[in-house]
């Protein structure tokens, strides 16, 4: 079992950056890949970005590419997103997600532990 603590989140205005972090108890943190989700209102929750378990391998989707990092420490059990350039578009409810599948992998359903979820608001 895994616990997932998100924060950093706010709110921003364009342009701006925000961090978020993903603070993981329970298992060993580096035995799961990672992965962030976000729902905007009234949508559908979507991939953003995700790691590997060793933090090797790096994987988003397309609209956040060059604008999103994701990272992760595996010593202090913690991952991240880093977020420059945000817009209004990018306002939603973030959430980070464990799995201990073996790959990177992109869909909700193959993920196992989820956070409670950190807002995002970019003002125009």
């Amino acid at each position: 079992q895994v616990q997932l603590v998100e924060s950093g989140g706010g709110l921003v205005q364009a342009g701006g950056s925000l961090r978020l972090s993903c603070a993981a108890s329970g298992r060993t943190f580096s035995s799961y890949a990672m992965g962030w989700f976000r729902q905007p209102p009234g949508k559908e929750r979507e991939f953003v970005a995700a790691i590997s378990k060793s933090g090797g391998s790096t994987f988003y989707t397309g609209s956040m590419k060059g604008r999103f990092t994701i990272s992760r420490d595996n010593a202090k059990n913690t991952g991240y997103l880093q977020m420059n350039d945000l817009n209004p578009e990018d306002t939603a409810v973030y959430y980070c997600a464990a799995t201990s599948r073996h790959t990177i992998v992109v869909v909700t359903t193959d993920y196992e532990y989820w956070g409670q979820g950190t807002q995002v608001t970019v003002s125009s």
